[in-house]
């Protein structure tokens, strides 16, 4: 059985356009290609619509050939059907970069658009290979006006439908928003449980930004993950009182504050258990608990520094303050 996700509107080209709340995330740990592909098609069975890929996570081209291979197998009737979203890495976040790195993520997907573009991170790297660590001096700035223009270039030419940004904070999206000619119609950031966002989600929702949490369960497994989702009393207490697992009780809570989230899984049991969080609800005790439970941001991008870098600890900070 084919499992319905909410869905809700979202600026576009389009004036608005619909993103299922729920989308699978497809950031590489160990899988292989063929794994992801798989995984991918046994989500469109489930119910997913939405996937999330990005220049950095080396999958849009398996993600592409999952699409192609469920409209081979009339799994979908149409590429419409579907909402992508991939990212722009950050050795071209530079004005110039913007297009020609769109226009390789469309041919990775082979895709004649996707449904929303997004900078990954507001930062610049001087790197034409990506390693990690990285040298201290292969960090600058982030010419944001410049990249933002060619992000917008990127929509008005039909690319991508819409735009948006990932692990900005208040203080980013404000700067962006003074100048913007099409404002961010999504900021996608770490949030759960144990990170709820709170300033940012109600800062996000006042200027029409649809925020996407991104490590929903901690991403346990991954090198940025950790297991302090899974491992909650708190949590583990209420999935115990209401016969739901501990992933459950997160998702549903992510779920009732109005956002959107991408989870991850490849198992097919665990894609159901995933979506099977709409007929029932949190009560106002329970949410009482949650929002009580020690917060700590996981996700930094200093992780992937050889050294420390005041141009990332000031990012990292304004993160870590919302």
């Amino acid at each position: 059985m084919v499992i319905r996700i909410p869905e809700t509107m979202i600026s576009s080209s389009d004036g608005r356009r619909p993103i299922p709340l729920i989308g699978m995330g497809t950031a590489r740990s160990r899988e292989g290609e063929d794994e992801i592909k798989k995984g991918i098609i046994e989500a469109i069975k489930v119910g997913y619509r939405h996937f999330d890929t990005a220049e950095l996570y080396q999958t849009e081209k398996a993600l592409g050939e999952a699409i192609n291979d469920a409209l081979q197998l009339g799994l979908i009737k149409s590429r419409e059907e579907l909402f992508i979203t991939t990212k722009l890495w950050c050795n071209a976040t530079e004005g110039y970069l913007v297009l020609p790195a769109i226009k390789q993520s469309l041919r990775n997907l082979g895709l004649e658009y996707v449904d929303l573009y997004l900078i990954h991170w507001p930062i610049t790297l001087k790197q034409e290979e990506f390693k990690i660590p990285i040298p201290k001096e292969c960090i600058i700035p982030i010419n944001l006006k410049d990249v933002w223009k060619a992000m917008e270039e990127c929509q008005n030419l039909g690319l991508t439908k819409s735009i948006g940004v990932s692990n900005f904070s208040v203080t980013k999206i404000q700067e962006l928003l003074s100048f913007a000619k099409i404002p961010p119609a999504i900021n996608q950031v770490e949030m759960n449980p144990v990170w709820q966002q709170k300033k940012l989600n109600e800062f996000c929702k006042k200027n029409g930004i649809l925020v996407t949490g991104y490590s929903p369960l901690g991403a346990s497994g991954n090198k940025w993950g950790h297991n302090r989702v899974m491992e909650c009393d708190v949590l583990q207490q209420i999935a115990d009182s209401k016969r739901k697992t501990v992933a459950q009780i997160s998702l549903r809570w992510i779920y009732e504050q109005g956002v959107s989230f991408v989870v991850k899984s490849f198992n097919p049991e665990r894609m159901r258990q995933n979506l099977d969080i709409f007929d029932w609800s949190l009560t106002e005790g329970e949410l009482n608990k949650i929002s009580q439970i020690p917060q700590q941001k996981h996700a930094n991008f200093s992780m992937m520094l050889a050294e420390p870098n005041d141009i990332i600890s000031e990012i990292d900070r304004e993160l870590a303050l919302e």
